[in-house]
């Protein structure tokens, strides 16, 4: 490709005079939220304890750049480069350091200078919709307190509310440390964060590029070299069989699910979130336990036994009959959060206890409700990764079934609970994996929802009803502001949503869109809204104190 050039810099170079980046408007928003934001601070801080000379990469961006022209189009990288400036942008406005402050303020925005006749300019340039607010809320020195003030109903974008939203998370997380930690970090920053810059004077290049970087092909991972260093420990004649059996596992598990199994693994021995890529940390943590001298026990011990139960854990293949049945049906469940976190644990479990259908089941039930409460919680994967980390601490030390970390604290049960109660429907993970908790229960069929192949969930009372409609009749606007993402207006579809049919009156909606004919009525939670024969806040409101109390009751909540 020509004048390709790629090279590590560190983000003092990044941020400096040799780059102008923008965000072409064809590229999608902003778009990180809090988990996102608060994990790259989470992961720094833990480069920051280390108190190292090592360098922390955080990654590549592609860019289309020519030579030593600064300007840059960002083809794959904003959400970094975005996020970064945020973060330099709090630390500027919250050091007590007018020094530091003045340099960070340089970091964010380019100063003008009046010998060369150049005006001020930020670093980051985003979209055209959100680049004025950028520069007003982040950009401007002092302004993001402000920011952090706003209501969402404020913000005109998705992206806007993000900027807010990781603005205020990040000003509250480093307002807590110590001055003199945040001038720690911001020196890190500058001098031994880096990032990897791959650039291209042309367009179709970048994105060449950026599709390369980006393919699933088979490239080395870490699990293939752990393979070559335990069956290089395996002597002949041995060493075929326990390749054989290496590449088995693979095989049975698929090349991706196979090459996470260690990252579960690590998670499983260490008890605790990683701090280092996993090629270092399962060579330091579980391989050094084996090798050198032990690589079949490591094969017969440990992958065979992970692996197998891995394969129960993606697949509920226990037999469907009898004692088994229930662990399917757990397992079933947890693999409808939106993380993996839980999976560790869940392996432990089916690892030391496989035998055992009635202690498997008891487990996975206590997993289930702490990972639902977490997710209700919108817990991200730190503190979920310190929660499990304990719980495999526990359970291993032989707390089992009866450790604390499966227990949720007064405070997490009062906030579960708000949130159930909160509107719901705005928080897509969260709404789904509800809704089929709720249909599993009230169905009395566990599993059965999951095995539809597309599941919507659809309103009620719409979300933006006719002027003219009977809607508008029954509720006030306040009552439609309160109840229409509210749990007691919610329903399953299995089907894609007709944008039409949402806004149909209750009468059409029942008989023309949650019907059997129209493949509705087969959710339990759809089939409840069909005995009505209206719909109303006071209906709403009854159906949402039945629906909570099924959860409350399931979930231990009270």
């Amino acid at each position: 490709m020509k004048d390709l050039t790629a090279g590590e810099y560190a983000l003092r170079k990044i941020f400096s005079s040799d780059y102008e980046f923008t965000i072409p408007d064809y590229q999608r928003p902003y778009a990180w939220g809090k988990e996102q934001a608060l994990q790259l601070l989470d992961d720094l801080e833990g480069a920051l304890a280390r108190d190292t000379d090592e360098p922390y990469f955080l990654g590549s961006i592609v860019l289309v750049k020519a030579g030593s022209d600064p300007r840059a189009q960002v083809i794959d990288g904003q959400q970094r480069l975005t996020t970064l400036s945020i973060l330099f942008a709090v630390l500027r406005d919250l050091t007590g350091n007018p020094k530091l402050a003045a340099e960070l303020a340089k970091v964010v925005v380019e100063p003008g200078e009046i010998l060369a006749a150049t005006q001020a300019k930020p670093r980051l340039t985003l979209r055209k919709r959100d680049a004025k607010f950028f520069a007003t809320h982040v950009q401007t020195e002092g302004a993001t307190a402000g920011l952090v003030a706003l209501d969402d109903a404020q913000l005109k974008t998705d992206a806007q509310k993000a900027i807010r939203h990781n603005t205020a998370a990040l000003t509250e997380r480093l307002a807590a440390w110590a001055d003199d930690k945040r001038q720690r970090l911001a020196a890190m920053l500058g001098t031994r964060t880096f990032l990897v810059v791959v650039s291209t004077p042309d367009l179709n290049s970048a994105h060449r590029i950026f599709s390369v970087m980006n393919a699933r092909g088979l490239d080395l991972t870490p699990s293939d070299i752990f393979k070559s260093k335990v069956i290089g420990d395996v002597s002949d004649p041995d060493a075929a069989e326990y390749a054989d059996k290496w590449e088995q596992e693979e095989v049975d598990l698929g090349r991706d699910a196979f090459a996470n199994l260690f990252g579960h693994v690590r998670m499983i021995f260490m008890k605790e979130r990683a701090s280092k890529v996993l090629l270092q940390e399962f060579d330091e943590q579980v391989l050094s336990k084996y090798l050198p001298g032990k690589g079949r026990a490591f094969v017969d011990d440990v992958l065979i036994p992970y692996s197998d139960a891995y394969e129960h854990l993606l697949t509920q293949n226990y037999p469907d009959g009898g004692n088994w049945a229930p662990v399917n049906n757990w397992l079933r469940r947890l693999m409808q959060v939106d993380n993996d976190n839980w999976q560790a644990p869940a392996l432990w479990a089916l690892r030391e206890h496989g035998n055992d259908p009635a202690y498997l089941s008891e487990f996975l039930r206590k997993l289930e409700r702490l990972a639902a409460s977490m997710l209700l919680r919108r817990i991200y994967a730190t503190p979920r990764g310190t929660r499990y980390g304990e719980l495999l601490k526990q359970v291993e030390s032989g707390g089992g079934l009866s450790s604390p970390a499966f227990e949720l604290t007064p405070d997490e049960l009062s906030e579960t609970r708000d949130q159930l109660a909160d509107r719901i429907y705005l928080v897509a993970p969260v709404r789904k994996y509800v809704l089929l908790r709720l249909d599993d229960l009230l169905a009395k069929q566990p599993g059965v929802s999951y095995q539809h192949k597309m599941i919507t969930v659809e309103h009620v009372l719409p979300q933006n009803p006719k002027d003219n409609s009977v809607w508008k009749q029954d509720f006030t606007d306040d009552q439609r502001a309160y109840w229409t993402h509210r749990l007691g207006n919610l329903v399953l579809l299995n089907r894609a949503k007709n944008s039409e049919a949402q806004n149909y009156d209750f009468a059409k909606k029942k008989s023309s869109y949650f019907t059997s004919a129209n493949g509705s009525a087969v959710f339990a939670l759809t089939t409840q809204v069909l005995t009505h024969a209206d719909w109303t806040p006071a209906v709403i409101e009854a159906r949402q104190t039945d629906l909570l109390g099924v959860l409350h009751k399931e979930w231990e909540l009270s």
